[in-house]
């Protein structure tokens, strides 16, 4: 199959081309695949604003909590330089919470004011996100785009299955976080 046949083909399925700098993907509507995908693990996703354009980068890793092994607590790290395997810089943390995806919990020692930019824009994607699983709605109605890096939410690997780059998991994967 040439170039403009695959295009075409992806057309006709509704899958959009990743362009061939980065080969991540925006992720689906559905709040639950979305909060499987950054609750994962392992995930590295950017959040953007239609409206403005901005844009943030955020790695989210999983920890086994000490006091409680059948929950895992989260670090929230924001993208602060160029390189965008290694300038990330912790903010936040994510506690388990029956009540919702989790709470979220800034550092009170850190690099990154709670009011910061990135910080506010995680804060207020955490809230929307909420309370968009808790009204049955979907992340479009957040007013912002979640795209992956084509990676693995959980274990990193890149991602070659259409199915797998649409939901951020690749199949080993998603079928652990329940997907």
């Amino acid at each position: 199959m040439n170039a403009i046949d695959m295009q075409k083909w992806m057309a006709e399925e509704g899958i959009e081309a990743a362009n061939e700098a980065h080969a991540g993907g925006k992720l689906p509507s559905d709040v639950e695949a979305v909060k499987r995908f950054i609750l994962a693990g392992n995930a590295r996703f950017t959040l953007v604003s239609p409206k403005t354009g901005a844009r943030f980068t955020f790695r989210i890793r999983g920890k086994e909590d000490r006091s409680d092994k059948t929950k895992t607590i989260f670090f929230v790290s924001l993208l602060t330089g160029s390189n965008n395997d290694t300038d990330y810089t912790f903010f936040a943390t994510i506690f388990p919470d029956a009540a919702s995806f989790g709470r979220l919990s800034h550092a009170r020692k850190g690099n990154i004011s709670e009011d910061a930019p990135g910080a506010r824009a995680f804060a207020w994607f955490w809230r929307q996100l909420n309370a968009a699983a808790h009204a049955g709605g979907s992340h479009g109605q957040i007013g912002c785009e979640v795209h992956h890096e084509g990676r693995c939410g959980r274990c990193g690997r890149a991602l070659t299955v259409p199915e797998s780059i649409a939901c951020g998991l690749g199949p080993e994967c998603a079928g652990k976080v329940g997907a």
